[in-house]
């Protein structure tokens, strides 16, 4: 599959089949996130592989009410992946006089990297025939005490990988020219590409 075609072809996937992931698959997607770019090359991102339903239970009882779909299939997938970061560590500066504090005024890059690592995992997923749902409408904190994550680190998001058991329509998406300006803010775009 053309990264293209998957890129268009990709949906947020909530309901899944009952039927294994195999290893080999879960190895791929897993490597898909290695390869991702971070800040510095710092790969901040950890991630734990969750395939055991009464674990699962307790991280869908972390979701937020208003995420129910989510949770009922974070409850029923094969896999949970939940991926965590290192903070501290991506966005700061690494040696000199400044060492160890944020390189921009933007703070810890940590969603920005573990972001860039789930997007190659959907994306390679989906390439696998595998389906997959960004959750991030969950207590943090209550995640990180049934897994285990030690100070230092953090969940970050909650993803559910299994095969597809429904095929959703594509949703709407914004023009280019609705978002692409050309050489400053609000200069139109205007089809100059």
């Amino acid at each position: 599959m053309d990264v293209l075609e998957a890129i268009r072809e990709r949906r947020s996937i909530r309901r899944f089949k009952a039927d294994p992931v195999p290893q080999e698959a879960l190895r791929t997607l897993l490597e898909a996130a290695r390869w991702a770019p971070s800040w510095g090359n710092t790969q901040c991102w950890r991630m734990i592989v969750v395939q055991d339903l009464q674990l699962q239970g307790k991280l869908a009882d972390t979701v937020a009410a208003t995420a129910g779909r989510a949770a009922l299939a974070i409850r029923s997938v094969p896999v949970v992946l939940a991926a965590c970061a290192e903070l501290g560590k991506s966005g700061f500066q690494r040696t000199g006089e400044h060492a160890g504090q944020p390189a921009t005024d933007r703070g810890d890059w940590f969603m920005f990297d573990v972001a860039l690592a789930l997007g190659n995992l959907t994306l390679a997923a989906h390439a696998l025939g595998l389906g997959t749902v960004h959750v991030g409408l969950f207590d943090h904190l209550r995640a990180e005490e049934v897994l285990g994550v030690p100070q230092g680190f953090t969940v970050v998001e909650l993803m559910p990988v299994g095969y597809p058991d429904e095929k959703p329509d594509p949703r709407p998406r914004k023009s280019l020219e609705e978002f692409v300006y050309y050489n400053a803010f609000g200069q139109g775009f205007s089809g100059r590409l």
